[in-house]
């Protein structure tokens, strides 16, 4: 059976194993269902995410032109503590940017590779951690709007990672950290600006992935060449679907790439 569709990020459920969904314009596929199953990807074309024509992807599933008009691609996105909404201040479009910066934030930590900081919206938790292949994460603080939450995660990066090694995350080569006691260590350098919003009272969160065998080299899939490509999946973790030959597939790498994925056997 053939299904086709423009890559974005895979919808998740979050259970005891995570629920993974690939989600199409018209259809969906649960990835966990596909388990021990070959199947085919093939390369179709590109499709924008915002305009939709058949263009080079540049980066996060937009074209070039693309990904420096729309508000979804501004540098607030990946660099929070330029936010400037709570200022009444324009980047690209301020009412998006009120509605995506001016709610609830969480600042966190997560173990996936190692253990990291990072910034999503509240309304984001667990995804985010999923997303990441996090094991375990806790919240630090909870803050009114994104730029706190940016100058927060600013102060303790100088302390603690920011980044994930997607390879030891899919080889899940992390150990378990006790991220109550990060979470106490890092708490003097929150900046004066948000230590009142100091969460010290939740445990971590745990997360299972449908992994049935991790790869020890993974190698990552690149459509553009090998636009046809045949594995077994063993795995779902983050957003990487894992084969067992040890080739990974990042999804969300990819948005904005037609793809047909038929079930071979």
């Amino acid at each position: 059976m053939l299904y086709q569709g423009v890559l974005t990020k895979m919808e998740t459920q979050y259970e005891n194993p995570i629920q993974y969904f690939l989600v199409f314009e018209n259809d969906f596929l649960n990835m966990n269902q596909l388990l021990g199953k070959t199947i085919k990807i093939s390369f179709v074309k590109y499709q924008c995410l915002n305009c939709g024509l058949d263009k080079p992807k540049y980066r996060q599933g937009f074209c070039k032109s693309c990904f420096y008009e729309v508000p979804q691609a501004a540098d607030w996105i990946m660099r929070p503590e330029l936010s400037t909404a709570h200022l009444g201040k324009e980047d690209r479009d301020l009412e998006f940017e009120k509605k995506a910066q001016l709610q609830p934030h969480i600042v966190y930590l997560a173990n996936s590779s190692n253990v990291k900081v990072g910034v999503t919206r509240k309304s984001q938790v667990p995804t985010r951690w999923i997303d990441q292949g996090a094991h375990e994460a806790i919240e630090i603080v909870e803050v009114p709007n994104r730029y706190l939450a940016g100058i927060t995660e600013v102060a303790l990066k100088a302390h603690v990672s920011d980044k994930t090694n997607w390879r030891a995350m899919l080889k899940n080569d992390a150990k378990d950290e006790n991220l109550v006691a990060w979470r106490e260590r890092l708490k003097d350098f929150i900046p004066d600006e948000t230590k009142a919003y100091f969460i010290d009272n939740n445990a971590e969160t745990n997360l299972e992935f449908p992994v049935s065998k991790y790869p020890i080299k993974p190698k990552s899939l690149n459509l553009q060449k090998t636009p046809e490509y045949f594995g077994k999946l063993v795995g779902v973790k983050g957003q990487y679907l894992i084969f067992e030959d040890e080739t990974v597939f990042n999804i969300r790498s990819n948005e904005g790439t037609v793809v047909g994925i038929d079930v071979v056997a």
